[in-house]
């Protein structure tokens, strides 16, 4: 039984953050504890060993939705590596600014930082790109009516704003996807598709990464992660496919509400931390 219950959570979690480009780990380590207290098969997890098998699991999301993305030809690699080159170093910034800091008022702060960033979103039509220099990346991408869309930035900006973000994952335990998605679109003027499509990039490389040190340090339950896997292998492919079939704006509306989500749970969590 709690088998099932595993692979479906895996599933769910995919799906989700394949849609979105969040990665999934936002659902899988609040549930691993909140099952902590209803089943006694996870009795006892800690947090590190939720987020560590988390991360894992996401290798298995992000690979699934970057190759089904890459198909539908969507995946920005050279943009995805650009970023990485920021978030890989941020994030391990992040865990190791973890040790001593007072995580509650932080986790508050950046709760309703979040759901400001989904306000932002709202009004992203308003504001205007970070413009472009001579030496700006400049890219299109061709829309499903024809048309072409152009977007672009700043390699060395868009460096600092992806250690920024991994700096947050790696401190607060989040998907970077959650807040790497809303720059791509707002700043850089990244089609939502293509946004997502390349988070999920970012997600496989950042797990990649990150879950070397969490195995060694013995965060990760093998039992939980080799029943979440298959679900989040497939959940990858279904949420990519469901991506496919929604418009921009669609995308748009359902990642704001995610976010106002997950503020309000950072927000819980930091008053109850």
């Amino acid at each position: 039984m709690e088998w099932i219950l595993l692979v479906f959570l895996g599933l769910a979690a995919a799906i989700v953050g394949s849609i979105m480009g969040l990665g999934g780990g936002i659902i899988i380590v609040p549930a691993l504890m909140v099952l902590g207290g209803f089943t006694g098969i996870f009795e006892g997890i800690t947090p590190q060993v939720a987020v560590g098998t988390s991360l894992l699991v996401m290798i298995f999301t992000g690979l699934s939705s970057t190759l089904a993305y890459m198909k539908q030809k969507k995946v920005d690699f050279q943009s995805g590596l650009i970023f990485f080159i920021g978030s890989g170093p941020g994030a391990l910034f992040g865990v190791w600014l973890n040790n001593g800091i007072d995580a509650g008022r932080f986790l508050i702060a950046f709760g309703f930082f979040i759901i400001l960033v989904s306000f932002i979103l709202l009004i992203r039509n308003k504001i205007k790109p970070v413009p472009l220099r001579k030496r700006g990346i400049k890219r299109t991408f061709q829309e499903s009516d024809g048309s072409q869309r152009e977007y672009g930035y700043e390699p060395s900006l868009a460096i600092g704003i992806a250690f920024f973000v991994g700096m947050f994952s790696g401190l607060f335990g989040i998907g970077g996807g959650s807040l790497i998605v809303p720059a791509m679109i707002i700043l850089f003027a990244f089609p939502a598709h293509i946004a997502v499509a390349t988070s999920m990039f970012l997600v496989f490389l950042s797990a990649a990464v990150s879950s070397v040190s969490h195995i060694a340090l013995g965060n990760v339950d093998w039992f939980y992660a080799m029943a979440l896997i298959p679900g989040a292998w497939f959940g990858g492919k279904i949420g990519a496919w469901i991506n496919s079939r929604m418009k921009n704006e669609t995308i748009v509306l359902a990642l704001r509400i995610v976010l106002v989500i997950i503020g309000i749970r950072l927000i819980f969590d930091g008053f109850n931390g």
